[in-house]
């Protein structure tokens, strides 16, 4: 550790040299770098969150974060439908302000009309899945996923443990009984894609997600809450599509047409990773406000549930 934390001081150290030091020459180009590095950071905090809760949960001295568990959600909303017109679309980053690579460059997609709900799947709906016996048969599995859910022995999603009648969650703040009213939590891709199949609808694409975001203001349960924890929905009309949890695409994670990877060591961060991945929009909890936009493409393999994502329903009209 100690290794690392000086490494880390000299880089730190460097790089205040060069400021303090510099002459002008490039300087557009060194602002991006240091932006670049700066977001690419703020992307790994949320990570060591996911790593942090994932190594307390499998610890037997079952450690907690936070002091206080997280504050029950109200009974949500009727899960509702919003409606929107397809045609072609523009979806991509707009150019004003910072983006990834991955983001670029806009481009025209064509949809069809479709319908999103208008909140995220919550535990008690999952509950109703899991009830009903669809993890233990292959009908409402892909065959990727069925082979993983027997391989793994996944019964419930990470982090749940049943106790005689009644199921636990753990979290940031340790161990408590499961909120119904929460949304559903640190599920695959599998997973979701399952429970939408089961209720008769599919997961969005991406391009749907972006194309009903971009017209909504960015806001929602993200990282400077203090919360730690998904919320509940709390109003009608579509929401939640900002923050509480990652929300999985139907869509696998490519380039956008006319993507290049930036040139050398810039080129690591995106590029390389477009294959066997699927796609996730929103942020979660553990996101910070001001990193987020509609844009933004994040994306795990299919298999991950560590991930801070649940799922929203959707269907053609």
């Amino acid at each position: 550790m100690t290794e690392v934390y000086n490494y880390r001081c000299h880089v730190n150290a460097a790089l205040d040299q060069m400021l303090d030091h510099f002459s002008g020459q490039n300087w557009q180009k060194i602002a991006e770098r240091i932006r670049l590095g700066i977001e690419h950071e703020i992307q790994h905090q949320e990570l060591l969150l996911m790593d942090v809760k994932y190594n307390f949960f499998i610890n037997p001295l079952k450690p907690a974060y936070l002091s206080q568990p997280p504050i029950r959600c109200p009974e949500p909303p009727p899960l509702a439908w919003m409606e929107y017109g397809g045609g072609i679309v523009e979806i991509g980053h707009d150019g004003q302000g910072f983006s990834f690579d991955n983001e670029r460059p806009r481009h025209k997609t064509f949809l069809r009309d479709f319908r999103l709900g208008t909140r995220l799947i919550t535990n008690a709906e999952y509950l109703s899945f899991i009830a009903d016996k669809k993890l233990s048969t292959g009908r409402t599995w892909l065959s990727d996923g069925w082979r993983t859910v027997n391989e793994q022995g996944w019964q419930a999603p990470l982090y749940w443990i049943k106790e005689e009648d009644n199921w636990l969650l753990t979290g940031l703040a340790g161990q408590h009984l499961i909120d119904l009213n929460e949304p559903v939590a640190h599920l695959s891709y599998y997973e979701a894609d399952a429970f939408a199949r089961w209720s008769g609808k599919r997961l969005p694409t991406e391009c749907e997600w972006e194309y009903a975001a971009a017209k909504l203001p960015i806001e929602g349960s993200f990282l400077d809450s203090g919360r730690f924890h998904p919320d509940g929905a709390r109003c009608s009309g579509i929401t939640q599509l900002y923050g509480d949890l990652w929300e999985w695409t139907q869509s696998p994670y490519q380039p956008y047409p006319g993507f290049r990877s930036l040139p050398g060591a810039l080129g690591e961060y995106n590029g390389k990773f477009m294959c066997n991945q699927m796609v996730l929009r929103g942020g979660s909890y553990a996101t910070a406000k001001d990193h987020i936009r509609a844009s933004y493409r994040n994306f795990f393999p299919p298999g991950s549930r560590w991930v801070f994502s649940g799922l929203r329903l959707a269907e053609d009209l």
